[in-house]
């Protein structure tokens, strides 16, 4: 799952993005605020994180065509600014959440995951599927009663199988929600985490099915 940030404080984007891809998430960037709404609008991200103050054109500009386009996507802004006029206009522009500059990085994660969540329509903090369950906040998955060691990449490729568990995932999706745009995607590459997984989930977990020339389905067993 991608999360682009929408910020020009390189410093700062450094340490979100740390924090993000600790989470499992694949980030992608643009300090631009001209380019921030194309981006945002076109791509599927699980969330956008927004600053206001930007080059080229504000985040509540940004945050305006991006709603206007009728993308859900789950938008916070994240911003220095502390007037309470500030906070009414993004939240009445359609932000789902607006957290101020300084701030405590779990508080952001734990806000992260919330929003997240409710982008996919859920309450429940954990995923399951048969006798598969990750917890997304932990960063953990266990088969069983047993712990599954899993690679941040076959994490991200498996959360998104397990949150359409049953339904076909279509391979090109897959790529664009786990890869971000400066990481190279080999031919082959989705296909060895597929393999690694199959591998790890054994005969006991759910069964990923290759739909030749579509993509794959998870399947409790």
């Amino acid at each position: 799952m991608r999360i682009l940030i929408v910020e020009d404080d390189m410093a700062l984007v450094r340490g979100l993005s740390a924090s993000l891809k600790s989470m499992g998430f694949a980030v992608d960037h643009e300090p631009d605020g001209a380019e921030a709404a194309s981006i945002a609008i076109s791509e599927p991200y699980s969330l956008v994180v927004l600053d206001l103050g930007l080059p080229n054109s504000s985040g509540f500009e940004v945050l305006r065509q991006v709603r206007a386009s009728g993308s859900k996507v789950p938008i916070m802004i994240l911003t220095a600014r502390d007037a309470t006029a500030d906070k009414v206009k993004g939240l009445d522009l359609g932000a789902d959440d607006y957290v101020r500059k300084p701030f405590d990085l779990s508080e952001f994660e734990a806000r992260v995951r919330a929003l997240v969540r409710r982008g996919q329509g859920r309450t429940d903090p954990l995923l399951t599927c048969g006798s598969l369950v990750i917890d997304p906040a932990m960063g953990r998955a266990t088969l069983g009663d047993k712990p599954l060691d899993l690679r941040r990449r076959e994490m991200a490729v498996l959360k998104i199988l397990m949150l359409h568990h049953g339904k076909l995932v279509l391979k090109d999706r897959l790529i664009a929600e786990v890869f971000g745009f400066d990481e190279p995607v080999g031919p082959n590459v989705l296909e060895l985490y597929i393999a690694r997984l199959r591998q790890k989930l054994g005969s006991d977990g759910p069964r990923i099915r290759t739909m030749r020339g579509l993509g794959y389905l998870l399947e409790a067993r």
